[in-house]
């Protein structure tokens, strides 16, 4: 197919206290979160104003890929569509149809294949396509990235970035815990998430030169009775017995910006939690818009446009698919 346009699609977020209930109930339709769980991360968006970073995040980002396309190509006009909050998907693929785009490519900003970060994101497109219309711009999806060299050099330059936080006669002895989005049990049963979660760890590590550190999930929001991957980041500071001075890294290699789920359940309450238990705890940055990751999405692109057959990887899991199969990353039941 020859593509005349990118969409970057991502996750959305409320940009003042009165989009925050709104934008929850868009997350949370569908499915079985009690309305206590709604109302709790409610205050977490409260605690920051009611403003998520999430936007200005993709807008920066954004703004790199359109500078490394201009300067490497190809050449193609960058737009924006989220799937719970504004732009829209549908208010995304209205202006492209407007603009005469006929075929783009997706870029969403997850890297790892399971149903929220994966196919719901392709349901999401073939929604907003419907209602759009006829005309509708066609939109395929670029491979997950876990793998990918240029997302991990980016990683592994954010870690070295915290460890240089700490003395130099202590930084390759500071235990590092990698963190990433829990989901449902049943859910990364139809998916290769964990899986590729753990080769993201190992190679990390191995650049690092480090044997792998322990991989840990973060911020569940479904019923107490539903079984969901863990141990959970909070679980795994309490079962820490910290000796005088004990030091730490987390980085959140489930997550390619610093958005809400970062800021709260990591910088804020799992940094409450190590100052309680005397934990000197530095939190990696996520990938933002680091300059080999920015290169990394127009690899992506490229390869697709200029349909070279190339596709960088590292460690032995293979690419992921240009289109995923029928049975992949499937919803969990019920």
């Amino acid at each position: 197919m020859n593509y005349d346009a990118v969409l970057v699609v991502s996750f959305g977020g409320p940009e003042s206290e009165a989009d925050v209930m709104p934008f929850l109930e868009n997350v949370l339709r569908g499915k079985r979160v009690p309305r206590e769980r709604m109302l709790e991360v409610a205050e977490h968006y409260y605690h920051f104003g009611g403003k998520s970073p999430i936007n200005s995040q993709i807008r920066a980002l954004i703004g790199a890929l359109e500078a490394e396309l201009a300067e490497r190509g190809p050449r193609l006009p960058v737009y924006w569509g989220n799937r719970n909050w504004h732009p829209f998907l549908s208010d995304a693929l209205r202006q492209m149809q407007r603009d005469g785009v006929r075929s783009a490519l997706a870029f969403v900003t997850s890297a790892y294949s399971s149903y929220s970060g994966c196919r719901q994101y392709l349901e999401d497109i073939a929604r907003a396509r419907a209602e759009v219309g006829p005309g509708s711009p066609a939109v395929e999806k670029v491979r997950v990235f876990f793998n990918h060299p240029g997302f991990i050099a980016a990683l592994v330059e954010r870690v070295q970035e915290a460890l240089m936080q700490f003395l130099p006669e202590i930084r390759a002895t500071v235990p590092l815990v990698y963190t990433a989005h829990s989901v449902p049990v049943v859910a990364a049963q139809t998916s290769q998430y964990v899986q590729q979660l753990e080769e993201t760890v190992r190679l990390v590590s191995e650049e690092l030169g480090r044997r792998p550190d322990p991989l840990v999930y973060q911020s569940r929001s479904g019923p107490p009775g539903q079984e969901w991957l863990g141990p959970d980041i909070l679980d795994y500071l309490r079962s820490m017995e910290p000796a005088a001075g004990t030091s730490l890294v987390i980085v959140p290699v489930g997550f390619i910006s610093d958005h809400m789920e970062v800021l709260y359940d990591l910088d804020t309450a799992a940094g409450r939690l190590c100052r309680e238990r005397g934990i000197h705890m530095v939190r990696a940055a996520t990938v933002g818009t680091h300059p080999q990751f920015i290169r990394m999405i127009r690899d992506l692109i490229a390869e697709r446009v200029e349909e070279t057959g190339e596709r960088r990887i590292l460690g032995t899991m293979g690419p992921g698919a240009d289109f995923c199969q029928p049975d992949c990353c499937l919803p969990p039941k019920g």
